[in-house]
């Protein structure tokens, strides 16, 4: 085994203290979003005396990060395969890959994560006192998609959701107001409200795949996708959005329980890998080239047949088994 060092991201909604403790540093008053180990070019991870992980491994297909997040994220999706190999083609995405991704909570995590079950979003709309709203009648006549394109394209007026949240104690009403003071007139505020809210304990995982609606809101985990960069925002940021790509990308599909199994493996077959939890004392010897962080904040590289026995929890980067 070999340790490696990460990168730091300093993005604006990141906490300013989960990721320094983690690896033991001092704080410094900027906020530390996320901790990457990969390949990626935008953050490559090296040994300690300087030399490049990627000289050892080539390319790898996933990137390893430590998210932590004291503000919510960008309401966004992600391209399917072919989505993005077309979209690189047209010069419309920065790489030609899928970003499917995953997360494990290491603290409490909550999250937006795909579309809710149109009969459930109908029964929060009527407790809101909405139920003969605009946007109610488009979910209930032409399902969560067409509702979503409305306000997207001005069709829908998301107002009487927004006003609506105001009185409100649900969870989700609560994060309405707290979106809308912060980007008032922004539609993704009230489209906030088609998608499955979630808390996440630790250990329990969510996976985005192609085309999920999502947001992170708060919390922080262990986050696995794909070596891409392929984000297509709607909204709830500062940053470019393309609200008609997302519209063609985003899979309107209802998402019954987005929340995984609790357990200590957790497939992402799209990037051709899976997140193994191991506890402080268990052995894993590696089958490829592996990446792993514990939760005192050490990272190793692993080699295929090297063994590791875990000196805490830890999180350890294997191929997939589907």
């Amino acid at each position: 085994m070999q340790r490696v060092s990460g990168v730091v991201k300093h993005y604006e909604w990141g906490d300013q203290n989960f990721i320094p403790g983690l690896l033991g540093v001092e704080p410094d008053g900027r906020p530390w979003a996320e901790w990457w180990l990969g390949t990626h070019p935008s953050g490559p991870t090296t040994f300690l005396d300087g030399g490049l992980l990627g000289n050892v491994t080539g390319a790898l297909p996933f990137l390893l990060k430590v998210l932590a997040a004291a503000e919510p994220l960008s309401l966004q999706t992600h391209p399917t395969p072919a989505q993005a190999r077309d979209g690189f083609a047209r010069g419309l995405y920065p790489d030609g890959q899928a970003k499917p991704e995953l997360l494990c909570a290491l603290t409490p995590f909550e999250a937006l994560c795909g579309i809710r079950p149109e009969e459930r979003t109908l029964a929060i709309l009527s407790e809101l006192g909405i139920a003969d709203s605009d946007l109610a009648r488009v979910l209930a006549t032409d399902g969560a998609g067409a509702a979503l394109a409305g306000l997207y394209r001005n069709a829908v007026d998301p107002s009487p959701a927004v006003t609506a949240c105001q009185s409100s104690q649900r969870p989700e009403a609560d994060w309405v107001r707290q979106l809308d003071v912060k980007y008032p007139g922004d539609p993704s505020v009230a489209a906030t409200l088609l998608l499955n809210y979630v808390v996440l304990a630790p250990g329990q995982a969510l996976r985005l795949e192609a085309g999920n609606l999502h947001a992170y809101l708060r919390g922080a985990g262990i986050e696995l996708m794909g070596a891409s960069d392929n984000v297509i925002r709607g909204g709830l940021t500062v940053k470019p959005v393309d609200v008609e790509e997302l519209l063609h990308v985003v899979d309107p599909t209802a998402l019954a329980e987005p929340l995984l199994p609790m357990g200590t493996r957790y497939e992402l077959s799209d990037a051709g890998v899976a997140l193994v939890r191991l506890e402080a004392g268990e052995q894993h010897r590696a089958t490829g080239h592996e990446l792993t962080i514990d939760l005192h904040g050490v990272s190793w590289y692993l080699a295929p047949g090297d063994q590791l026995e875990a000196a805490a929890t830890t999180f350890v980067v294997v191929p997939s088994l589907t």
